[in-house]
């Protein structure tokens, strides 16, 4: 069969052109033009035929709903990510940077799958068998069954899927799957978007559930076109220091489950295990409390986290430095300026540096009022009681907001032994909670002379 020849589209007005050009001849618009393959007419019409059964017109009311069956990995933590386990049909997109682990938790899912009863298949376009096998060995996972394809031509994996028909697959990674329709080198935007394309029709109409790798940018950021991510059901981003052991899962999109969930693993000599109470990585080991140091309360998705947020204030020169680690940068010089003109705590002369321990990203505002009580302690040299949170976000007139679901906050820190908290007044318990003194505020000015009378 003839190969097509590539055509170039632009992505502004629509018009093509027989090679590629720096200007659309169209619309004169600069680098606009991308190679695509031009479908005979048959095969435009039915494009995309294998995405659904044609179907008529329905009320919403009518139709007839039913949830999605959830297949267990083997792993906790990744299953709490995935909202519960891998959905028939389904696709994900795993992204992290290069040896923070992605392979090598893949390779172990896929071997709980397949001991579980599933067909299983790993596509491996960045490696060889053996070194998947050697990988294999390593990881303790001796005598797997889990089937091996070294490829990165698209047409021979789709055939390989149809052939073997497996229950879940994984390509590692995109970026190196290329068609033979395309003449662009594999990576190129063209053929991530058309080899993804190909591949989430083919999970639909088959039902495999298909895991893609997708490598990362230098910014962090998953590298190819955007739209990658929204072909796909779900987007898990793996984070963590490559020189540090633990590791973090997160779902940024999920249309099978929650947003925002997270999953905590540790590295081993036999690859990644979930770990159980992920707050302890959180949480440095003083013998005393220190001055500069609050825990506070933090919510991943679904589960509580406790995590210490430390701060150093030091003196600083005609320019004093404001660095922070884990928390948003801008939102710690808003929170200074609150906690001189609300509180009079001035730090214009001093160097303020604030870290959130064990790497973890702070996203949420509840953490204001653990950095405030923090940068108060460093100021004054004086600790902060044994045993005690603080969560709270903090407006610029100085009032203290409610964070959400702050009973499942305290609750989570009384377990761990947390026995004092101070929090906005709308989160107070209508029930104390047994073991834990709660002081509910309304304005930063009451936190700080709180704990000053408590110091």
């Amino acid at each position: 069969m003839a190969k097509e020849k590539s055509v170039y589209t632009c992505s502004e007005c629509g018009g093509t052109s027989p090679k590629w050009l720096g200007k659309c001849p169209s619309c004169n618009a600069w680098n606009t033009l991308i190679e695509s393959v031009p479908q005979p007419e048959s095969l435009v019409k039915n494009r995309f035929a294998s995405l659904a059964k044609t179907a008529e017109v329905a009320v919403l009311a009518d139709i007839e709903a039913s949830d999605f069956e959830r297949t267990p990995t083997g792993h906790g933590e990744l299953d709490r990510v995935l909202g519960g386990g891998i959905v028939e049909g389904g696709v994900v997109l795993i992204g992290g940077d290069p040896g923070i682990g992605k392979s090598t938790l893949l390779l172990q899912a896929l071997d709980s799958l397949q001991r579980s009863g599933k067909k299983t298949l790993y596509v491996t376009g960045e490696e060889s068998g053996a070194q998947v096998a050697l990988r294999s060995r390593r990881l303790g996972l001796e005598g797997s069954q889990v089937r091996v394809l070294a490829e990165i031509q698209l047409e021979k994996i789709l055939a390989t899927l149809a052939d073997q028909q497996p229950d879940v697959a994984v390509i590692d990674s995109i970026q190196t799957v290329y068609s033979d329709q395309l003449t662009s080198a594999p990576g190129s935007v063209a053929q991530v978007r058309e080899c993804a394309a190909h591949l989430t029709r083919a999970a639909k109409a088959s039902g495999v559930c298909i895991v893609l790798v997708g490598h990362v940018t230098k910014e962090g950021a998953l590298a190819g076109p955007r739209v990658l991510e929204h072909m796909v059901d779900t987007v898990l981003y793996f984070e963590g220091d490559t020189h540090s052991q633990f590791r973090l899962v997160r779902a940024i999109k999920n249309r099978f489950g929650a947003v925002n969930e997270m999953g905590v693993f540790a590295m081993t000599e036999r690859g990644l295990k979930g770990v159980s109470n992920p707050s302890a990585i959180f949480l440095s080991q003083h013998a005393e409390p220190v001055p500069g140091s609050c825990v506070m309360v933090t919510l991943e998705g679904t589960r509580p986290l406790l995590v210490e947020i430390q701060a150093l204030v030091d003196s600083g020169g005609p320019s004093p430095r404001r660095l922070s680690v884990g928390l948003d940068k801008d939102r710690l010089a808003m929170l200074l300026a609150v906690l001189h003109r609300h509180a009079g705590v001035a730090c214009m002369d001093q160097d303020v540096f604030i870290n959130a321990v064990g790497g973890v990203r702070i996203g949420e505002p509840a953490a204001d009022l653990a950095v405030m009580l923090a940068i108060t302690s460093s100021l004054r040299g004086k600790p902060l009681p044994k045993g005690f949170i603080a969560f709270g976000e903090v407006g610029l007139a100085g009032e203290v907001r409610p964070a959400p679901r702050g009973q499942e906050r305290l609750k989570e820190a009384s377990k761990l032994g947390f026995t004092m908290a101070v929090v906005p007044k709308a989160n107070a318990p209508k029930k104390p909670i047994e073991g834990m003194t709660i002081h509910a505020v309304e304005r930063v000015e009451e936190a700080m002379n709180l704990v000053r009378g408590l110091g």
